[in-house]
């Protein structure tokens, strides 16, 4: 049984990235979810992938949340025209801030941060600390040699295949909220070996 999300948390880059595939599915993913009212929690930045992300769900008449640590507010050029900003102390209490605040996360292309965050929520999901599904926006093909690797990882034993399944990836910002929607996570007592 698929199930419907009223808030999504989308990590994404703080810059544009070179592609203009990048900019144009930040806009399209923006649109598309406050078409379904779904409410955005993002970093809160007003630039890059982030901004875009943020300014085209907002002209679209979308709700838009941001969670931003008061070092990068300046950095990051904190988005003055969101529905909600959280200002925080650090990036632990950022990310905590936005899972709290998310029923499932999609990652958009972006660098180390958005890396991080999404493999933060990835373990907390293996562990079932939440079970809210995670996916990866693959736009230009940009998740490709990630998506190989976390394969690797499973065909060396290091990733159960168990949780081949814990990231959902398209390109489709439709197709992957459907896939989110029908994700099933393992339970830990199913997988976890006894002491």
């Amino acid at each position: 049984m698929s199930r419907s999300f009223e808030r999504i948390c989308v990590y994404c880059g703080s810059n544009p990235g070179k592609r203009p595939e990048f900019a144009e599915a930040a806009q399209n993913l923006g649109v598309y979810l406050a078409e379904q009212g779904i409410t955005i929690v993002y970093g809160g930045g007003d630039v890059g992938l982030m901004g875009i992300l943020a300014n085209s769900a907002l002209a679209a008449g979308g709700k838009v949340i941001g969670v931003i640590p008061e070092k990068l507010k300046s950095l990051e050029v904190g988005h003055t025209g969101l529905t909600e900003l959280y200002v925080v102390d650090d990036m632990h209490t950022r990310k905590a801030k936005m899972a709290e605040l998310s029923d499932a996360f999609i990652a958009m292309p972006g660098g180390f941060g958005t890396l991080e965050e999404t493999f933060e929520v990835t373990t907390w999901s293996q562990l079932n600390y939440h079970f809210k599904p995670i996916g990866l926006l693959n736009v230009a093909a940009y998740y490709d040699h990630l998506i190989a690797f976390v394969n690797h990882s499973i065909s060396e034993g290091f990733v159960r295949e168990v949780h081949a399944g814990l990231l959902k990836y398209s390109d489709s910002p439709s197709e992957l909220v459907e896939l989110l929607s029908e994700t099933k996570i393992p339970k830990i007592e199913d997988w976890i070996e006894p002491a």
